[in-house]
């Protein structure tokens, strides 16, 4: 996820703070990495892809971020082994700004049997009746929805009890409003170094308080058994010297 701090370059103005959260098949959540600079791009994107996995995260299932255009390419080009999932809530929170005050509340409720279908088949056939309930009056929200169904419903591929954890990029915005809260006394960051230092004190303290701690669904044993398989799955182990 991106989030943009006001820095004084001669001028006040907005650059972005590229953050990537892990979660390893143990379920153990943490930042892996943070870098400050420039307007979000999918170039941002792909230079902070290829520098995570040049630092070790090279087996990868599932990326989980928002609809920026190019994002999807940029981190397929890193990890072409592994899905993509499109924040649900990002989406849902999109579409709730463009449909008028009087049909919201029915729409979003149309839309929820969508991404809390038992499974993807079910999700399908709900979209559907949405959107030939809603498509007459919102016809580019639909057509967005249509579009980007596949990767909304990523998430239906893995375990039921961790599908509600990867569905969205949440944890990582809730740490982004942590930083703004500290960030909001000031009017603006008098250079790089400053907001370097006050997003690195952030990072170590959210990774010092989730270490151990478990994300939710990822601690069953069937869960950790399938992980272990998809992981092996997309990334066979090259055999050793008495192996081959």
């Amino acid at each position: 996820d991106g989030l943009y701090v006001k820095l004084k370059r001669g001028t006040v103005r907005g650059e972005v703070v590229y953050f990537a959260m892990g979660i390893d098949e143990e379920g153990q959540r943490q930042i892996l990495g943070f870098y400050v600079g420039g307007q979000e791009s999918s170039n941002g994107w792909r230079e902070v892809l290829k520098d995570l996995y040049d630092r070790g995260a090279q087996e990868v299932l599932l990326g989980v971020f928002d609809g920026l255009p190019g994002l999807d390419a940029a981190f397929k080009e890193t990890y072409p082994q592994a899905d993509v999932q499109h924040c649900v809530v990002h989406k849902v929170r999109a579409t709730f700004h463009k449909i008028r005050v009087e049909h919201k509340t029915d729409v979003m409720e149309a839309l929820k049997t969508v991404y809390t279908a038992p499974d993807e088949v079910v999700a399908r056939a709900n979209f559907d009746t949405v959107k030939a309930k809603w498509n007459k009056l919102y016809p580019k929200e639909m057509r967005s929805w249509e579009e980007q169904l596949s990767t909304l419903l990523t998430f239906y591929n893995y375990p039921l009890s961790i599908r509600k954890a990867i569905y969205t990029s949440n944890p990582i915005e809730r740490m982004n409003k942590e930083i703004r809260k500290r960030l909001k006394p000031m009017n603006s960051l008098t250079n790089m170094d400053a907001a370097e230092k006050i997003v690195y004190l952030e990072m170590l303290e959210y990774n010092e308080r989730h270490a151990g701690r478990v994300a939710q669904g990822f601690g069953v044993d069937a869960v950790k058994k399938k992980l272990k398989e998809l992981f092996e799955t997309r990334y066979p182990s090259l055999p050793t010297p008495e192996e081959a």
